[in-house]
């Protein structure tokens, strides 16, 4: 994964460390599809919106504007997804479970992902990630990319 080497997760702590995931992996995975690695690129950004999410929830003052529904909790992607369309902290055009099925079916699939067109897909993520406030971010400020961590 693109964090690998780059971070130290119990340094940064429960807001930081998930914060800086998801922008290695946001970085991380635009550059996989680029390259072609459309299966590596899909599970990297979903890696990166569920670190994302629980930064999101890390804050109490962000915690408290997400409205769980009962049974839905934050371990639990497509729920917390939910919660955060339903609550008005992302603007609900983005297809979660689309999303998760189709991360599912690269894993299931891989060789038959390389003709995939994912530059919808990261425009969706993108917006999310904006509604989400983890971007934008200035990638010069993130650590190197390291190639051997793929």
């Amino acid at each position: 994964m693109p964090h690998f080497g780059l971070m130290d997760p119990k340094k940064l702590g429960p807001e930081q460390g998930p914060l800086q995931r998801a922008r290695l992996h946001i970085r991380g995975g635009k550059r996989r599809l680029q390259q072609g690695k459309v299966t590596a690129g899909i599970v990297t950004l979903y890696d990166a919106l569920e670190s994302a999410m629980e930064w999101y929830m890390a804050a109490p003052e962000r915690r408290a504007r997400v409205r769980l529904g009962e049974g839905e909790g934050v371990n639990d992607s497509a729920s917390l997804f939910a919660a955060l369309g339903r609550s008005g902290v992302v603007n609900g055009s983005f297809d979660f479970a689309s999303f998760e099925r189709l991360m599912e079916r690269s894993l299931n699939e891989e060789a038959g992902m390389n003709t995939y067109d994912w530059k919808e897909l990261v425009k969706g993520v993108e917006q999310v990630m904006t509604d989400l406030g983890v971007m934008p971010f200035d990638d010069a400020a993130l650590p190197p990319e390291d190639p051997s961590t793929f």
